[in-house]
């Protein structure tokens, strides 16, 4: 947490164990808004979903959109919906969105680069919550095997809401 009491920044740039999530420039986000596609992305890479997440893109803010590289190639996006927010009990929280292409589903990548993206937000003294499909069992074994324990219940779309406390930090 940064010394005003507001939420420590968030890096431009985390690596985890076999991934890079950089955040997206103003020209990347142009084109995923307008679903053009640059070399080094997946042929599937933008999705409908992160053309949603370009019309959110803050430039040089640690809390907007992030690519999810392996290698040289984009495979998908993770980011928040906006900088973090007190939550109705005070804490500081942000809430975060990830998807990849289809080819990429199934190799751990997401749950990576969400606890990459964890990892950097329980620095900043921020807690995350994610809204979910109830159907769909993929991302909700992502974010319980990320520590999402809470159950907020739904959101007006009918997403399960759910929440990963902070970590306890030791005296």
């Amino acid at each position: 947490m940064s010394t005003d009491g507001g939420p420590g920044p968030l890096p431009g740039e985390i690596r985890t164990e076999r991934l890079v999530l950089p955040l997206w420039s103003a020209d990347e986000a142009a084109d995923i808004l307008a679903g053009r596609h640059r070399p080094h992305w997946h042929p599937d890479f933008p999705r409908p979903d992160d053309r949603d997440a370009a019309t959110l893109f803050v430039l040089g803010s640690g809390w907007s959109s992030r690519h999810v590289v392996r290698g040289t190639t984009v495979l998908g996006s993770i980011g928040f919906f906006g900088p973090p927010a007190p939550a109705a009990d005070g804490v500081l929280e942000a809430e975060v969105g990830y998807g990849l292409v289809a080819q990429a589903q199934g190799y751990g990548f997401a749950s990576e680069a969400l606890r990459g993206v964890l990892a950097a937000t329980d620095a900043a003294g921020v807690r995350v919550r994610a809204a979910v499909a109830p159907e769909n069992r993929a991302s909700l074994k992502v974010l319980a095997g990320c520590g999402f324990t809470g159950l907020r219940g739904s959101n007006e779309d009918g997403h399960l809401v759910m929440v990963r406390p902070l970590p306890a930090v030791s005296a």
